[in-house]
């Protein structure tokens, strides 16, 4: 009920059409109610009277009742579903903008199909209950009621042979609603499952293709569907044991009805018309209460989707605003670690205790083994993850005391494995600057060396790049996501391993380039190439989370330590490598 009542809370700035909606369902019903006191008393008259006159004012009259009836019924269907509608629009842009707000870690625990589904199929499926299953249970509720009431007035004693059987069918529904339930909120948890496995085969389709797995991956998902298939089949058993045993138990009053209705009008007690009135209404009385099993079947898929949709919109992040958070204006670019320590999770620590200071303008590199911190550290800089012990300060300001969307704009990002949207390599280029310039967009686009490239290209700038930029080798993917970082101006600029997919020589072009923009701009630059780490202002060693070693080339060389040695190595086997097996992606 509590879940229920939330979904509905939707509904309360629509206030106004939910009330048109409800007189029209009111008027509906009411005009319903009319046709069988028609149709009894003009049997009833035609049968004393015999004139045809009479009969055809009681037509005039059903056509009437009936033609209001279709528009109030159209009216209500029509405002429910502009309710319902507009609803289910509200849920997936808060659903879709909370999501958008939730940090890192969350996302580091969740799977995209199962984001995916319930920002699509657990929506809709409490959209559809706002539509059918909320105006449906008020419309049997009201029905029920006036009938009942209408039964009493005509004949006391047939009205109990009726109602008596509405206490066994409502309890036969609670007993199928509450079966349903946990079986549907396992139908939505599989179809998300089912999701996932068609997304991760169809981004991974290279990789399957590759290892002559397209049969395993097929049974995989036949087995998925199988699963799905075997719960529905289970709800459509219960649906199907439910609607006969309901069938049944609506038959006993009728047949009731008629034997002892027939009895009455047989002794002169009751008319033939206020029998076929009694039966018509006990027909209408019955009417809602068969719809009441698609009902419950739909308010309890609902309950279950509800219950998923409103699981995320109760995470709160774990990366929050001070109330008190200042604007960023721009930032010299001072980065100072103070005794940071950082984990994803509490079984371990990734960062212990690392402290260091960075100019204005300088070039840091980060160096060491992977898992070694470096894209973690990158990462707090930008404050996609909160730290746990110590501070972040930049400029002197405690990163934590800002708002993260006027941090993040002084901070761009090129990542390692690079993500293209699929748009044109234009609209790529401009994604943080959407009001960019075609000057500007040309000026980034040759500092990263890919403008070339493009001129190259039939369209152009406006040649789409596929899903996740898969029209695009590596290094000409690394290469736009450059241009787009540097689009943005930051006044920090960390480069996590960007140059990796690119070989030597458009490695060079892009290294003359970023050299001209990084001019007074802090720049942080992950990587395993030795020939970019030389001439960093500093160096920063790490290694199990700790800082080793930090300082420039030639002072960490003279220490004799770990950095002499991971440089020494990695000189000798790039010096070893084959220049024919250094190729761009």
């Amino acid at each position: 009920m509590k879940i229920t009542l939330r979904l509905l809370g939707f509904t309360k700035k629509y206030w106004v059409l939910m009330l048109f909606s409800f007189i029209f369902l009111i008027l509906n019903t009411g005009f319903g109610l009319v046709m069988p006191k028609v149709v009894g008393q003009g049997i009833d008259t035609v049968v004393k009277s015999g004139l045809q006159t009479q009969i055809i004012i009681f037509a005039i009259i059903i056509v009437a009742a009936s033609a209001l009836r279709g528009f109030t019924g159209f009216a209500n269907r029509y405002y429910r579903q502009v309710i319902s509608q507009r609803v289910s629009y509200d849920m997936r842009n808060k659903l879709y903008n909370h999501l958008q707000h939730l940090s890192f870690n969350y996302f580091d625990k969740s799977q995209t199909g199962q984001l995916m589904s319930r920002l699509t199929v657990d929506v809709e499926a409490a959209r559809g209950f706002l539509d059918q299953g909320f105006m449906d249970i008020i419309g049997l509720i009201l029905q029920v009621c006036a009938i009942s009431v209408i039964l009493l007035m005509l004949d006391w004693q047939m009205a109990l042979i009726t109602l008596a059987f509405i206490p066994a069918i409502a309890w036969r529904t609670i007993v199928v609603s509450n079966k349903l339930r946990p079986i549907w909120s396992h139908v939505q948890q599989l179809i998300a499952k089912l999701g996932i496995t068609l997304q991760e085969s169809l981004i991974g389709i290279k990789v399957l293709k590759l290892f002559s797995l397209e049969k395993y991956e097929g049974q995989k998902f036949t087995t998925e569907a199988k699963n799905l298939y075997d719960d529905q089949i289970t709800v459509a058993r219960q649906m199907a044991m439910y609607m006969p045993f309901l069938g049944f138990l609506m038959t006993i009053p009728t047949a009731l009805l008629f034997w002892y209705g027939g009895h009455q009008v047989i002794n002169g007690d009751l008319s033939i018309g206020g029998l076929t009135q009694f039966v018509m209404y006990t027909g209408m009385l019955f009417q809602p209460i068969r719809r009441l099993g698609p009902t419950i079947n739909q308010l309890s898929r609902t309950v279950s989707s509800s219950q998923r949709i409103f699981e995320i919109m109760d995470t709160e992040s774990s990366l929050k605003e001070k109330p008190n958070a200042v604007e960023m204006g721009k930032v010299e670019g001072r980065v100072s670690f103070e005794n940071v320590s950082f984990s994803y999770n509490p079984l371990g620590t990734t960062l212990r205790n690392i402290s260091f200071k960075v100019e204005p303008g300088q070039l840091v590199a980060l160096l060491g083994e992977s898992g070694s911190g470096k894209s973690s550290l990158a990462n707090l800089i930008s404050r996609f993850y909160d730290v746990n012990g110590g501070r972040i300060t930049i400029d002197g300001t405690d990163i934590s005391d800002v708002t993260l969307s006027s941090l993040r704009k002084n901070v761009g990002i090129v990542q390692q494995n690079v993500y293209l949207f699929s748009a044109s390599i234009r609209d790529n280029i401009k994604y943080g600057v959407p009001d960019a310039t075609m000057e500007e967009i040309i000026e980034v686009s040759k500092a990263a060396h890919i403008y070339d490239f493009i001129q190259g290209l039939p369209e152009g700038y406006d040649t789409w790049v596929g899903e996740a930029g898969v029209t695009l080798s590596g290094g000409e993917k690394q290469r736009v996501a450059i241009a787009r970082t540097l689009l943005m101006n930051p006044s920090i600029l960390i480069l996590d391993d960007s140059t990796s997919s690119v070989d030597a020589e458009t490695e060079r072009y892009i290294r003359l380039g970023i050299d001209n923009l990084i001019k007074g701009r802090t720049t942080f630059l992950i990587t395993h190439r030795v020939t970019l780490i030389r001439n960093a202002d500093l160096i920063l060693v790490l290694k199990d989370g700790r800082l080793l070693e930090h300082g420039k080339h030639n002072q960490l060389m003279e220490l004799n330590g770990s950095y002499k040695q991971l440089y020494l190595s990695q000189l000798s086997a790039t010096e070893d490598q084959p220049e024919s097996q250094t190729e761009e992606q």
